[in-house]
């Protein structure tokens, strides 16, 4: 028996990183799993594979959740295709860092339209079909207390979520729906690999500061987001819960 039988998840942006590693882990758990994707179809394929091939049951669903359009209708294939929903993670992001001097209205609209009204269009939709016992996860980021250098946008919209994680909590919280976050450090994946982070001087000065002197893996991640969609975590609620390998 595993924590999660019978219940059923969406992840948001689960065809590759952070999302790909709690797709899997909450179908190894138990779930029902809608892998959701923006563009990378053959990404989130292999997702579902690898959680058939594991014994797990999975759907890949593309959706662009920054639209409303995008955002009901891919709750509403998660219903359709498993009769109900227990356990959203909004995991849909994307980070480019920039000093002040060149940041533009492009650049911010394409992180607050996916980082932000992603997980409230998302979260909106899902909120009618989550009763007594559900829960949303967030993800955020360690950034919201490191505030780096040249994420000005990036960390506001991790920060903005903070905020909203705290907000959802208290308006769901009568339903008995509960809203968490996770607040990741640096963790490799491909998205980071790709942006230059791993192996990079800012990916040493922080594995300088973490007392468990390492980037954190996916599973890292994952692990910690299979406790909040369980009954494990009954007693929380609106929570940030930093993994940056004890970077603060």
């Amino acid at each position: 028996m595993g924590k999660l039988d019978g219940k059923v998840a969406v992840v948001t942006g689960a065809s590759k990183g952070i999302g790909a590693g709690i797709a899997k882990a909450l179908a190894g758990a138990g779930a029902k799993v809608v892998v959701n994707y923006a563009t990378s179809q053959a990404g989130a394929d292999a997702v579902v594979a690898a959680i058939v091939k594991a014994g797990g049951h999975a759907v890949a669903v593309g959706a662009d959740v920054s639209t409303e359009k995008g955002a009901q209708a891919l709750i509403d294939h998660a219903v359709k295709s498993f009769g109900r929903l227990d356990i959203v993670v909004n995991n849909s992001g994307v980070y480019e860092f920039a000093p002040l001097e060149t940041i533009t209205a492009e650049h911010f609209h394409k992180h607050f339209n996916v980082n932000v009204l992603g997980v409230l269009l998302t979260t909106q939709a899902a909120a009618k079909h989550l009763g007594e016992g559900a829960s949303i996860i967030n993800i955020s980021s360690g950034v919201t207390r490191l505030a780096p250098a040249n994420s000005a946008v990036y960390s506001g919209t991790k920060g903005a979520l903070d905020v909203i994680t705290s907000v959802l909590a208290k308006e769901l919280g009568p339903k008995k729906v509960r809203v968490n976050a996770i607040n990741p450090g640096m963790v490799e994946t491909e998205g980071t690999i790709s942006a230059g982070f791993i192996g990079s001087d800012f990916e040493k000065a922080l594995i300088a500061q973490a007392p468990l002197g390492r980037t954190g893996k996916t599973d890292d991640i994952a692990d910690i987001a299979v406790f909040l969609a369980s009954n494990d975590s009954r007693w929380m609620t609106g929570e940030q819960l930093l993994a940056t390998g004890g970077i603060r």
